[in-house]
């Protein structure tokens, strides 16, 4: 496999390329806005105008967008990556979408002869950059073991899940226990500063413990120094969140802690927060 087609050049996408690239690939791309891409097209992306330009004759189709209404665009329609790419391309969505949405795109790649993987992703900005991101794996085992490679140069920790549709209910099992991390440890934060502690040293003092966790190392000093900046927008974790539940109610089980922790987040999304990175969740309890 030597060319990708990869659509969709946001915040984690432009380091995915990037990462794609330094291991020898040649790389195409398409997004909405093309400006947004000006600096991956200067070190050496190829630049296409359509979805359908993007997918032909590529030997692997990558897709990373914002949510299933962008994800069903992209695939299907006579526009779409399913008819214009190659037979025997494998097609690999890593947005994080509904396990449905992904087990159709499966069945109709394989109708004509394509091969679809459903991949989402999680290590935010920080893992798109370094090549360390988390790739949870659906679709046929072969398949994921002929993309092992494109893989490799995106993450470093990669596992198969099963079937179709089971890289995004793997995903969907990490963003509710987010939800919990997260609000754990901006409840740590905003009590550390209404104890008046010196709340860098109270962090740096319990994350090396059993509290320890990403969302702690990584989040938790940019609560502090309220640095927002999306590494994974607070709009796309409120989709993300509204997927699970839904897969949960379908399978009978109510999950009480992410079902108030996507309440908070719907609120701030209310304010004008929903560009905010994941975060800025502190300011609820600060305010």
């Amino acid at each position: 496999m030597k060319t990708i087609g990869f659509i969709g050049v946001g915040v984690m996408g432009k380091s995915m390329v990037r990462n794609l690239m330094k291991h020898g690939y040649e790389v195409s791309i398409y997004t909405r806005t093309k400006e947004k891409a000006d600096e991956v097209i200067e070190e050496g992306a190829i630049w296409c105008d359509t979805v359908a330009e993007c997918a032909k004759e590529k030997d692997v189709v990558i897709t990373i967008v914002g949510y299933p209404k962008d994800v069903e665009e992209v695939y299907f329609g006579e526009a779409g990556i399913i008819a214009n790419a190659k037979e025997g391309a494998y097609l690999i969505d890593m947005t994080t979408t509904s396990p449905k949405l992904s087990s159709r795109i499966y069945e109709e790649a394989k109708a004509v002869g394509k091969k679809a993987l459903d991949a989402p992703v999680s290590g935010g900005d920080t893992g798109a950059k370094n090549g360390t991101l988390s790739i949870m794996v659906g679709g046929d085992k072969e398949d994921f073991d002929a993309c092992y490679s494109v893989f490799e140069a995106m993450g470093s920790n990669i596992l198969y899940e099963g079937k179709a549709g089971f890289g995004q209910h793997t995903k969907m099992a990490n963003q509710i226990a987010i939800a919990g991390a997260v609000t754990g440890v901006a409840e740590a934060i905003a009590y550390g500063e209404a104890a008046g502690l010196d709340v860098r040293t109270m962090l740096d003092s319990i994350m090396a413990g059993a509290a320890g966790s990403w969302q702690m190392s990584n989040n938790g000093p940019k609560m502090i120094s309220e640095d927002y900046a999306p590494g994974f927008f607070i709009k796309h974790y409120i989709k993300d969140m509204k997927i699970a539940v839904e897969e949960a109610k379908a399978r009978g089980k109510e999950l009480g802690v992410l079902e108030l922790v996507l309440k908070l987040y719907e609120a701030m999304d209310e304010m004008g927060m929903g560009d905010l990175g994941t975060q800025a969740v502190i300011e609820a309890y600060r305010n």
